[in-house]
Parts: structure tokens; sequence; C-alpha cells
């Protein structure tokens, strides 16, 4: 018997058009509202062409279909996203090709989720891997809806064991984990030229496991003032990319 695809909604204008845009064959059916349809044109007609299913819904309907009411006046229906383990020679040809990575250690609010991958694909970061743990959120509606169209300018990956995967990663990158006993970054915390950086981030409110935490090359932190203890996960990633990954300039006109 054929296993049956598990599917996903992802809602909001911004992010079900980078479906469309960036990979139109994912979207099974959409829904939409009646003061949202007037946008809806293009993808109607790929989705008629297809031989795809497309309604306007009321309000009440779409919610259901949403699981949600912050649905933005359009709701896609998907296949879930794989997510692949990175090969040996993946992660070799990452290191050649100098490609930042960011790790994510049982980040678990699926909203974090999705502004870390908007930043993420603002900065130009391209690969993001997971923890394979329960307390990870994985890519869903509200990740999809907070990334803002950002799930489809990264790929996503899944390990089993974060750990041994940065203690593998640090022969080729200089991997830099997230910590409030790390090194100030105003005090000689920035990665050394010369090697990728790989970026980890922890739990909202654990941080990194132990294990993980020893697997990093260096350990690092974003000063404040004292006056809270640290940043939310997402905006820390904000910053934290910026500094260690984004790619191209940082200054100019």
């Amino acid at each position: 018997m054929a296993v049956k695809a598990i599917e996903t909604t992802v809602g909001g204008l911004q992010a079900v058009q980078a479906l469309f845009d960036r990979n139109p064959e994912a979207v099974k059916r959409l829904f939409f509202d009646r003061p949202t349809s007037p946008r809806t044109g293009g993808m109607t007609s790929r989705l008629a062409k297809a031989k795809k299913v497309y309604r306007l819904v009321e309000p009440a309907e779409l919610e259901k279909i949403a699981g949600t009411k912050r649905h933005g006046g359009i709701v896609a229906v998907i296949e879930a996203r794989s997510l692949p383990a990175p090969g040996p020679e993946e992660v070799r040809t990452w290191a050649r090709q100098r490609e930042p990575l960011l790790l994510l250690d049982r980040v678990g609010n699926a909203h974090n989720l999705g502004a870390i991958v908007r930043t993420a694909a603002f900065f130009g970061v391209r690969r993001i891997v997971l923890a394979d743990d329960p307390a990870q959120a994985l890519p869903g509606e509200a990740a999809y809806r907070v990334a803002e169209g950002g799930m489809e300018h990264v790929n996503l990956f899944l390990v089993q064991n974060l750990a041994g995967f940065c203690r593998e990663l640090a022969l080729l990158y200089e991997v830099v984990g997230t910590s409030l006993k790390g090194k100030d970054l105003r005090k000689g915390g920035l990665a050394t030229p010369g090697r990728p950086v790989a970026l980890v981030l922890g739990n909202e409110e654990h941080g990194l496991a132990a294990e993980v935490a020893a697997a990093c090359s260096r350990l690092v932190k974003i000063p404040g003032t004292d006056t809270v203890e640290s940043l939310n996960v997402s905006v820390a990633a904000a910053v934290l990319i910026w500094e260690l990954l984004a790619v191209g300039p940082k200054s100019g006109a």
C-alpha cells in the first residue's frame, strides 16, 4: 500500500507568491478569500493549466483549512518538505565553496524558526541544519508564514547527532556556538578570517546542549547592558548572521 504524503499549509500572500515563483509544482491546492482574489490571477492560471484545485472560500472555511486565523487571506496546500541529512562529500563541497552554514540546536518555537529562515534568506545564507530532536521546530504553517517567502530561498537539512556533526564540521569550518559564557564579540569574539563559518544557535530556554557547545570551535556572546539576560533567539540570529555569515559587503553608499 502506498504511503500517503504528509501535507502542510502555507499562508500569507508573500509566502504563497514565493512558492509560485520558485517552486510552483509544489502547490497541490489553493484557497483564498474574496479580498485577496484580485491578486491571485497568475497563480490560478498556473493551477488551471496543471488541472489543480483552486477556490474562493468563505472566511470560516479558510480559517479551518489554514488551522489559524493568521492566514493572510490565502492558503496553499503543499506536500511537507523532506529534510535530508547532508552527506560528507556535500559538506566538503560546501567548505570548498565557502558556503556559510547555520545550525539550530532544538529551536522549539515555529515562529522563531520562521524568523530565522527569513533572516538567513535576506543575508544569503542558503544552508540550515536542524537537530533531529523532538524539541526542534520543523517547517510548517507558522514557520512558512513568518518566513515571508524565505523558505523558498534556503535548503534545510536534518541530522540525528548534532554534536557529532559539529565535530566533523570543525575539521573544515570554524564552528561558532552561542553561549552566555562565550567570548564578547567586541573583544575578539569574531570569527578568524580564512575559514568558512558555521554558526550554531541553541534552544530558547536552555541554549546549546552541553555536548554541542563542547563540539564548537569557539563560543561567543552578544554584549548588552545586562538589563536582561539575553535576546530572543531570532533576534540574536539576525545580529550574529550579520556579523559572521552575511554574504556580500557590509558597507557602502
